[in-house]
């Protein structure tokens, strides 16, 4: 178990910062011919993409949703999430054609789905639990005194634009 960190806790991360959510969407659950295989996919991605620091991945929260598991993916940069996206050396581009030639053989069995976020600005707070989302994909810091509010800790939030992204 993951032990706690005490007191409350937010985030702190300069320079560009991705949020990608990712999913699949069980329509047929007598189906498991069909989106287990799809499930598995992912492991494998992560797997390479956890062990390749310069991947761009900085984090990940696995999730469980009433139709499917999904993930919260923290990317350093939209073009690193592209790269990796296209590469046909690596285990998404496969793992795509293999979910449209399933997806072909049981028409609506399974979905999936993504949503890309580049955040200009980020809030967070955590009080009492083990280092998760956001402070754990960038890093960890105490809440001062001026930082108690939200409106605070969102102005300061801002993720400085680099260069050419203007």
């Amino acid at each position: 178990m993951a032990s706690l960190l005490r007191g409350r806790m937010t985030h702190h991360h300069e320079g560009e910062l991705v949020v990608f959510h990712i999913g699949m969407t069980i329509n047929r659950w007598y189906r498991p011919d069909k989106w287990m295989p799809i499930l598995g996919e992912m492991g494998p991605m992560l797997r390479e993409l956890s062990t390749d620091p310069e991947s761009g991945l900085k984090g990940f929260t696995v999730l469980l949703g009433a139709r499917g598991p999904y993930l919260v993916q923290y990317w350093s940069s939209l073009e690193k999430l592209y790269s990796y996206a296209s590469a046909p050396g690596q285990a998404h581009r496969a793992a795509w054609s293999r979910f449209n030639k399933r997806a072909r053989t049981a028409e609506g069995a399974v979905g999936i789905w993504h949503e890309t976020y580049v955040v200009e600005r980020a809030e967070s707070i955590y009080v009492d639990t083990p280092a998760m989302g956001l402070p754990r994909a960038t890093s960890i810091i105490p809440v001062g005194a001026r930082h108690d509010g939200a409106r605070a800790r969102v102005a300061d939030g801002a993720t400085p634009r680099t260069a050419g992204t203007e």
